[in-house]
């Protein structure tokens, strides 16, 4: 079942216990600031001018990761903060002038349809909360504990391809059983985007259309609002497949045609990329897809150095398909543990939780680290393997913050 937001989902802010979540920014500045010393400027492309450009690092046009210390504590994610990932440019905003008039093929049901966003806005409500996270959020750290000779592909991600936002729309279900219920033998949610392709190309080895077993089709929304306001065009609007659990890569962006199908989509990106494989081998169809998302934490607060004594030490936590029960921290890089409080509301199995502590941090060198437990009992690991593509990492040791305290 998603989390009912409904009465919620068109406020700027949430606000419980000792945390409240962001508002929505101020206006957004004209150019990001370096992303490492030394380093120019990159200005933010035209199609996210709107953001908030100091809290990114800008790794390409298609790649914008948010700062560390722009998470901040608060539990929903402003959409002028939210990262950015693109695998293919995104089409016209057109498309977003009329966004009632976006049309969305309904196949793989009794009564096949072609519905407008208008006509799904009449065929049920809801909200739910969920972390939004590229399949390669971590990488970087799996790219620097490689073997000489080893190479990982791929935007050097740290922690900042993630957010937790509000997705507003119609369930699923509701539109599956308005046309009849699926078809005999349906074993997949296949979603299909709507970006414009590159000419000269075979449009499935650049088209976005993933699969999803259909299992999920009870959780699946088809969203038109992001944090309360129509989902930009850079996130996916006029509307938006939602899996609340998986990885950023099967929330469809643009959708156009949503299928039940019995077989997985023959897409290249379905097909032999984010796949789970070994480094330096090929993706391929029977390799595990990359779905659900494995349970993660990390640091968000105090960063690099600081007043010695009592500090508070916060930071995100979250359980992919599983709500977080436990938060731990250490100041020792992982000697020892203390268990850290959750804090402010809980938005859900599929948000992330913050989690607050009070510690004791004497002059001299500390590393920072937080360990996560789901309802489930997976329990974050020291480090995750590389793997061919990067995905899936949710080690705490690569995130750990060094901090000096003097």
């Amino acid at each position: 079942m998603t989390t009912d937001l409904s009465a919620l989902h068109r406020r700027h802010f949430l606000a419980g216990g000792t945390v409240a979540a962001f508002g929505l920014a101020g206006p957004a500045s004209a150019q990001a600031p370096a992303a490492g010393s030394g380093e120019p400027a990159k200005a933010l492309p035209s199609y996210v001018a709107w953001k908030d450009a100091d809290a990114f690092v800008v790794h390409s046009n298609q790649t914008l990761e948010t700062k560390r210390d722009r998470i901040g504590s608060g539990i929903v994610t402003p959409t002028d903060r939210l990262f950015i990932r693109n695998n293919v440019n995104p089409p016209s905003d057109a498309i977003v002038a009329d966004r009632d008039a976006w049309r969305v093929e309904i196949a793989g049901v009794t009564q096949p349809r072609t519905l407008t966003l208008g006509e799904l806005k009449r065929m049920g409500l809801t909200s739910v909360a969920t972390v939004l996270q590229c399949s390669g959020n971590g990488r970087k750290y799996m790219q620097d504990s490689l073997q000489p000779g080893q190479k990982i592909s791929g935007t050097p991600w740290t922690v900042g391809a993630a957010g937790c936002v509000i997705w507003t729309g119609v369930p699923l279900r509701a539109v599956v059983d308005a046309l009849g219920g699926p078809v005999q033998g349906a074993k997949f949610v296949t979603g299909t985007g709507g970006e414009d392709l590159p000419a000269g190309l075979k449009p499935k080895d650049v088209m976005v259309e993933r699969s999803v077993p259909l299992s999920t089709l009870d959780t699946v929304l088809l969203a038109w609002e992001l944090n309360g306001e129509p989902i930009p065009l850079a996130h996916g609007g006029p509307l938006r497949m939602i899996v609340p659990g998986f990885s950023g890569v099967n929330n469809v962006k643009y959708v156009k045609a949503v299928a039940l199908t019995e077989q997985e989509t023959e897409a290249k990106i379905q097909a032999t990329s984010y796949r789970m494989h070994g480094v330096g081998e090929k993706g391929a169809p029977g390799q595990p897809s990359i779905w659900e998302q494995p349970v993660r934490s990390w640091i968000t607060a105090p960063l690099g150095a600081g007043a010695s004594g009592s500090t508070v030490v916060t930071g995100v936590a979250f359980g992919g398909m599983n709500a977080v029960a436990r938060v731990e921290v250490s100041a020792d890089g992982g000697k020892t543990w203390v268990e850290a409080p959750l804090v402010g509301p809980d938005l859900g199995r599929y948000a992330w939780r913050l989690f607050a502590l009070r510690m004791d941090l004497p002059a001299g060198s500390h590393l920072l680290a937080s360990r996560a437990t789901d309802a489930m009992g997976n329990v974050q690991p020291e480090d995750t393997p590389p793997n061919g593509g990067g995905y899936s990492y949710n080690g705490w040791r690569g995130p750990a913050v060094p901090f000096e305290a003097a």
